[in-house]
């Protein structure tokens, strides 16, 4: 009996020593979740589902619930900012191989950092701003670039600056705007 309690003493104190070694924790990351009427917008506190262009979410460490942001724009800049926190579990964004520009669908949640990013192209966000227009095909990047303009970057090569700039113009339409929001109601990203 001596004989076995010595490894399992051993194996607990490895397992002790492995937990004090000052790796940070790992924390599953939640699933993302659909976006209802009742979401706002971090910074601009607005009913997100109003906003046309994809969204994002983003958990942060102990949070049930995500953070809400009309433009994926915003997102990436909450993860760029040196006062918000650094506690990010989670980051989804919309697939727009797969949304509609004008309200993107349920269940099209990507994880951010597998993301294909368009930026510089004709298309603009929710609040107005150029757009960070997320795709979980690279196909299906391209092919909104060929309609678009833009060019693809990972989400670690878009530049702060695109991000970050005051810049923000009238958006190209919103919904209920006629003519122009039929047009697109049915544009899946392109």
């Amino acid at each position: 009996m001596r004989s076995f309690a010595f490894p399992l003493i051993g194996l607990l104190a490895v397992a002790l020593l492995s937990a004090c070694d000052g790796e940070p924790e790992q924390v599953a990351a939640p699933k993302h979740q659909e976006l209802t009427r009742e979401a706002t917008g971090y910074y601009c506190s607005m009913i997100v589902v109003d906003h046309i262009g994809p969204k994002a979410q983003i958990f942060l460490k102990g949070a049930e619930e995500p953070l809400w942001f009309s433009s994926v724009r915003d997102g990436i800049a909450f993860t760029l900012l040196p006062d918000e926190p650094k506690t990010i579990t989670a980051f989804y964004v919309n697939d727009m191989g797969r949304a509609s520009w004008e309200t993107p669908e349920p269940d099209t949640w990507i994880p951010a950092d597998g993301a294909h990013f368009v930026i510089g192209s004709d298309r603009r966000g929710g609040m107005g701003a150029e757009e960070a227009v997320p795709f979980g095909e690279l196909e299906a990047a391209k092919t909104f670039i060929a309609k678009h303009g833009g060019k693809v970057v990972s989400l670690s090569e878009v530049p702060s600056d695109y991000i970050l700039s005051a810049e923000a113009e009238e958006p190209h339409h919103t919904m209920g705007e006629g003519a122009e929001a039929e047009e697109t109601s049915h544009d899946h990203g392109d």
